[in-house]
């Protein structure tokens, strides 16, 4: 597989992680808890999904051919709870992945290092592709945090839980050496 072409892979499998993580904090949640907010200036889940879909939407519609900052979006509405209930949110959700893996999946690998907008800024692709990567890893972990924080002891973890490592890389390094 040449680099752009592995690239691209990558940048897919990453973007399903980040996806997947929040995907499994949020399972853990009920609707009240979507909503919760630890302060009054702060983000709740709800709040920072409606963003990352607004942010997805926008910068993935059009991507080779139109700027990422769309006039048709409305930042700051983001930022106001709009989706009311966990199955509205969801389906939001959904919808904002989808337009970033039918972009994706749908890019050449030659188009790596075609220049595109965001707010008029010249990027390259592997750029623009890039600062996404880093804007939903963001909000990915403030995802998973704000849930953990709400659940508390009864907080499933998604990685290796604390105490676990040794037993957990000794279980990684014996696969290994089977393989």
């Amino acid at each position: 597989m040449d680099l752009p072409t592995h690239y691209l892979a990558n940048a897919r499998k990453e973007l399903l992680r980040f996806k997947g993580i929040a995907e499994k904090s949020m399972q853990q949640l009920n609707e009240e808890d979507l909503h919760y907010r630890p302060g009054k200036e702060d983000n709740s889940i709800a709040v920072i999904v409606q963003h990352m879909v607004g942010n997805m939407r926008s910068r993935f519609t059009n991507f080779l051919t139109e700027d990422g900052e769309k006039t048709w979006r409305n930042r700051e509405s983001e930022f106001e709870t709009t989706l009311q209930n966990k199955s509205e949110l969801l389906q939001a959700w959904e919808s904002g992945w989808d337009c970033v893996f039918h972009t994706l999946d749908n890019l050449k690998p030659h188009q790596l290092m075609q220049e595109v907008k965001i707010r008029n800024e010249a990027h390259l692709v592997i750029e623009a592709i890039n600062r996404q990567l880093a804007h939903y890893a963001y909000h990915t972990g403030q995802i998973a945090y704000l849930a953990k924080s709400i659940r508390g002891k009864d907080w499933e973890s998604m990685s290796i839980p604390k105490g676990e490592s040794e037993r957990f890389n000794k279980k990684m390094f014996e696969k290994g050496s089977r393989d």
